[in-house]
C-alpha cells in the first residue's frame, strides 16, 4: 500500500501516431464544445424556445460538455502536451465528473423519451402535463440522483489501497482506478453491475417501451402524412439514443459471447463511447430541429451582413 500522490497514464504508450490521435481528439472536443454551446446559447437567448423539449435539449448539452471535458482534457494533455501524470485528487475528480456526465446523459435521454411520448400520445394535454416547472423539477431530481450515486462510487474509489501509481487506460474512470489498486477487483465490480443494470437495463428498457408506445400511436394515425410527420419529430432522439447506447451494447455483447478484447481495443471503444455521442447530439439537434436551425441561420446571416458593412 503506497501513499499515491499522482498517477501515470500509460494507455497510449504503445501507439505510434500519438500526435495525430491527439489532434483528432482535440478537433472533436472543439466541435463538441462549439455545437453544445451554440445550442445552449440559441435556446437561452430565444424566449420562444423556453419550452420543455428545448429545455431538455439544453440539459443534454450541459451533460455532453461535462462528460467530454472530463476525459478530453486528460487525453489531450497526454498526447499533445506529453504530460502523462495526473494528481491523485485530480484523477478522482475527473472520474467523478466523467461518470456523473454519463449518468446525466442517460437520464436526459429518458426524460426526452418521456417528452416525445407525451407529445405524440397526448398532444392536447401535452402543455398541461409537461409544464416548464415540472420539467425543471425532473431535471433537478436527475442531477441529485446522479450526484448521490457518484458520491458513493467516488468514496469507494478513494478508500482503495493503491500499490502502483499507473493507470493502464487512457483516462481516469472507476474501472481503471480499481485495476490500479492492490486489491482483488472482483468484489468492487458489484457497484458497476448495479449501475449497468440501472442504465442499460432499466433506462434503456424505458426508452424502448416509450417507442413501442409511439409506434402503436403512429400505426393508428389516419394517413401517411401524419405518420411521416411524427417520425420526423422522433428521428433526432432515435439517432441520439443509438449513438449513446450502441458502443456500450456492443462492448457488453462482445464480452458476453466470450470475445476477449485487447487493451487497445478496450481503449478504442472507450474513446468512441465518450466522444461520439457528445459530437452527434448537438449536430443532430442543430440540423434536424427546425427552430434551432432557423435561429442559427439567422445568426450567421446577420453576422455575414455585419461583416460586409
Amino acid at each position: 500500500h503506497l501513499n499515491v500522490e499522482e498517477f501515470t497514464i500509460t494507455g497510449f504508450d504503445h501507439l505510434s501516431h500519438q500526435k495525430l490521435l491527439g489532434i483528432l481528439i482535440f478537433f472533436t472536443y472543439f466541435l463538441v464544445l462549439l455545437g453544445s454551446v451554440t445550442n445552449i446559447y440559441i435556446i437561452v437567448s430565444d424566449r420562444r424556445l423556453h419550452t420543455p423539449m428545448y429545455i431538455l435539449i439544453c440539459n443534454l448539452a450541459l451533460a455532453d460538455i461535462m462528460f467530454t471535458t472530463s476525459v478530453s482534457t486528460t487525453m489531450i494533455s497526454v498526447l499533445l502536451a506529453e504530460v502523462k501524470t495526473i494528481s491523485y485528487y485530480s484523477c478522482i475528480s475527473h472520474m467523478y465528473i466523467y461518470h456523473l456526465g454519463g449518468i446525466e446523459e442517460c437520464l436526459a435521454l429518458s426524460l426526452m423519451a418521456l417528452d416525445r411520448t407525451v407529445a405524440i400520445s397526448s398532444p392536447l394535454r401535452y402543455h398541461s402535463i409537461l409544464t416548464n416547472p415540472r420539467i425543471f423539477l425532473l431535471i433537478i431530481a436527475s442531477w441529485l440522483i446522479g450526484i448521490g450515486v457518484m458520491g458513493k462510487v467516488a468514496a469507494q474509489a478513494d478508500s482503495l489501497p493503491y500499490c502502483q501509481p499507473v493507470i493502464r487506460y487512457v483516462f481516469c474512470d472507476y474501472p481503471a482506478m480499481v485495476r490500479a489498486a492492490c486489491v482483488d477487483p472482483e468484489p468492487y465490480w458489484m457497484i458497476t453491475i448495479i449501475l449497468g443494470i440501472w442504465l442499460l437495463g432499466v433506462q434503456f428498457t424505458f426508452i424502448l417501451l416509450s417507442y413501442m408506445k409511439l409506434i402503436y400511436t403512429v400505426l393508428r394515425l389516419p394517413n401517411t402524412g401524419s405518420r411521416v410527420q411524427v417520425f420526423n419529430t422522433c428521428i433526432s432522439h432515435i439517432i441520439v439514443v443509438s449513438s449513446y447506447y450502441a458502443p456500450k451494447l456492443v462492448s457488453v455483447l462482445l464480452t458476453r459471447i466470450g470475445v476477449t478484447l485487447s487493451l487497445t481495443e478496450r481503449n478504442a471503444i472507450l474513446i468512441i463511447a465518450t466522444l461520439l455521442p457528445s459530437l452527434i447530439n448537438p449536430t443532430v439537434y442543430c440540423l434536424k430541429t427546425k427552430e434551432i436551425r432557423r435561429r442559427l441561420v439567422q445568426m450567421l446571416t446577420r453576422k455575414k451582413i455585419a461583416m460586409k458593412q
